[in-house]
């Protein structure tokens, strides 16, 4: 897998074949898209656990896991069930697409596929994934969270966060009066194969509250002692 300079929206590419992910990739950046790349199923749950991508073009034919199971999987967990999948493979028939399909990926590309078609296809998918950009404009108590323009403003005035601060606050806004220990906090916003320690939470749980302090939004960061953190607007 590989990282690359990423513009605002990234597609990640599954598929063991390093030819293929170069190709496609080098057809996303004509089209604008920023991409990454993962050889296998594991790799790829690592990158999106990591990095975030805002689409998955997956192979069903992957050396660890098919991208049927892969896609099923991704479907099935809540940190990725509104993640917009496009299968990109050579397996063409009806009986494929319709299976394809079931397991939640939202749109079935046979190759070869030209660039322009992949491209109205990617758009096409990113327009019916509304419901991930509905909740990407999120508003709590007068404090307002806009995940595409990567902004947080009160009162009308932009607060500065830090990008890990911003991924906390925007997990907070959109999982509201539930308790999430340090360890689920852990998981859900820095990824699941990221080796740091649980009082890491707490660091950037004091830098989240200091830059929302000014309007006095720290009060919504609620510490829930022995269980963890909240984000409630109740007392």
């Amino acid at each position: 897998m590989q990282e690359r300079n990423l513009p605002e929206t990234t597609i990640l590419i599954v598929d063991d074949e390093a030819a293929i992910r170069e190709m496609v990739g080098f057809a996303l950046e004509r089209a604008g898209f920023g991409w990454l790349e993962a050889a296998d199923a594991a790799a790829a749950q690592v990158v999106i656990a990591d990095q975030k991508p805002d689409l998955v073009l997956l192979d069903w034919m992957l050396p660890d896991l098919s991208g049927i199971h892969l896609a099923r999987r991704l479907k099935r967990e809540e940190l990725t069930a509104q993640l917009p999948i496009i299968m990109l493979t050579a397996r063409g028939e009806e009986e494929d697409r319709i299976r394809g399909l079931e397991v939640g990926a939202d749109d079935y590309v046979t190759k070869p596929v030209t660039p322009r078609e992949l491209d109205a296809r990617i758009k096409a998918v990113l327009r019916r994934s509304g419901a991930a950009e509905t909740e990407a404009q999120i508003e709590c108590a007068g404090l307002s969270l806009d995940a595409i323009g990567h902004r947080v403003s009160a009162a009308g005035q932009t607060l500065e966060l830090g990008p890990t601060e911003f991924r906390l606050l925007h997990f907070f806004m959109t999982h509201p009066e539930r308790v999430f220990s340090r360890a689920q906090l852990l998981d859900s916003v820095w990824g699941r194969n990221v080796y740091v320690e649980e009082r890491t939470v707490d660091v950037h749980i004091r830098r989240l509250r200091k830059a929302l302090s000014p309007h006095r939004h720290d009060r919504l960061v609620q510490t829930v002692r022995g269980a963890g953190y909240r984000f409630s607007a109740r007392a």
